[in-house]
């Protein structure tokens, strides 16, 4: 990946960073970056790897080899002055149930030696930047999936940490939950926090991360920015044609030469091409009678299934 030297400003810097459990690798020799003040994304499928990273850069599980700094510090020998500098969501909540939204800022601000006004006044910032003050003196547990989110994720900043983890922050979140907490990370990223994130969420990654890297299978098979990665790994654009009765029975000599590629599904053909109204045209050419037809531009999501194998036949 990047050379060490060219990003003198890497909050968060890997080697050969491994993780081993038994006869499982984890995570499997992966080099990257975090710079300061960026949107840093671990892209990929359950299982990848990611949550595993997060747990290494945090200093909850040490790494079996491999380098890691954080701040140019090692967390498996200075980890407790590394968990103070950094805020971490994990993806099961862990807030106090027993308390009220306000108070649950308050007491986990006290175990970081902050003064009580200090805490009082930055737990007040926190519960308007996450549109959470109306509801500061209710109890949590009758708080929306999303609300506990937001409050888990503005109990991590009550320190004001430089780097922000979040390990998948808006599964079980319904799209507008998703989009209020969207909006606030990235007031959070435009304020100076160093936000660090993984996903399985295509659009995720597409919207908040300045950069990201794909994992599968405990690599890193890409990285870059989303735009850099969709230049780089995906056509120009898709032609999806829809079959309601089914795409069994179209040969796939049919399908060879109207695009870069294509995925068969249950009802739709997918085709990866550089010019879907010509792409079209072509299909139509070949004998295709498609119910319906739709030309986009490609996206994250296309890069993935390619990366990871899991789509688009060559």
């Amino acid at each position: 990946m990047t050379d060490s030297a060219s990003t003198p400003t890497a909050l968060i810097r890997a080697r050969g960073l491994t993780k081993v459990f038994g006869e499982r690798t984890a995570v499997a020799g992966i080099d990257f970056e975090v710079r300061d003040g960026e949107f840093f994304g671990f892209l990929g499928p359950n299982g990848a790897g990611k949550t595993t990273t997060m747990r290494m850069i945090a200093g909850v599980s040490p790494r079996t080899s491999g380098t890691l700094e954080i701040f140019g510090q090692d967390p498996d020998l200075q980890g407790s002055v590394i968990r103070g500098l950094i805020g971490v969501v994990h993806q099961q909540e862990t807030l106090d149930m027993e308390l009220t939204v306000r108070e649950n800022l308050l007491v986990f601000g006290r175990f970081f030696g902050i003064d009580r006004a200090s805490i009082a006044t930055r737990a007040d910032e926190l519960l308007e930047l996450f549109q959470l003050s109306d509801r500061a003196k209710d109890q949590v547990e009758p708080l929306s999936g999303g609300m506990k989110r937001r409050l888990s994720i503005a109990r991590s900043l009550i320190a004001s940490p430089r780097i922000l983890m979040l390990d998948e922050p808006t599964t079980g979140l319904d799209p507008q939950a998703r989009h209020l907490l969207w909006d606030a990370l990235q007031r959070l990223k435009r304020g100076g926090t160093t936000i660090v994130l993984t996903t399985h969420y295509m659009d995720e990654a597409e919207q908040l991360c300045d950069r990201l890297v794909v994992m599968d299978q405990a690599k890193i098979v890409a990285e870059g920015s989303p735009r850099q990665l969709i230049v780089e790994h995906a056509s120009r654009e898709v032609l999806e044609l829809r079959f309601p009765n089914g795409t069994e029975s179209i040969d796939a000599k049919v399908l060879e030469g109207i695009g870069d590629r294509y995925e068969r599904l249950a009802e739709r053909v997918i085709i990866g091409c550089e010019n879907g109204e010509a792409a079209h045209a072509r299909a139509l050419e070949h004998g295709l009678s498609p119910e319906s037809w739709l030309v986009r531009r490609s996206s994250l999501e296309d890069v993935f299934l390619r990366l990871t194998g899991r789509s688009l036949d060559e």
